[in-house]
């Protein structure tokens, strides 16, 4: 059964994406920055925990499971560490997908050739 939920969160995520694609005149960057802080002001609202318990990857892969990972480190060092836990726990929590992106980004464009979209 997780993997089902997992499954139909994660692809209703996409879904959402895809159909904001298609039906309006937002850019992909657009909609990535609109999904992440989405993320975060369903985690800050205490909305998108639940949604991460149920679905699992499913809600943490996606873009808004970005602005979770990124809402929560930051709420949590805040509560430990103060103002300076609220400057650097979102940071720490995300610096590992971060890293991973700029790293298989670059060996993407190693292998392959970009070309520029006109």
């Amino acid at each position: 059964m997780d993997y089902l939920w997992t499954f139909l969160i994660g692809g209703g995520i996409c879904v959402v994406g895809q159909l904001l694609m298609d039906g309006t005149k937002l850019t992909a960057p657009r909609i990535l920055v609109l999904f992440v802080v989405l993320g975060a002001v369903l985690t800050g609202l205490g909305l998108y925990q639940p949604l991460v318990e149920l679905a699992g990857s499913g809600a943490t892969v996606p873009l808004p499971g970005f602005g979770y990972t990124l809402t929560k480190g930051t709420m949590e060092a805040a509560s430990k560490e103060g103002l300076m836990g609220a400057l650097t726990g979102g940071i720490k929590d995300t610096a590992a997908g971060v890293a991973a992106a700029v790293v298989f980004g670059y060996i993407v464009a190693l292998i392959f050739s970009p070309k520029s979209i006109r």
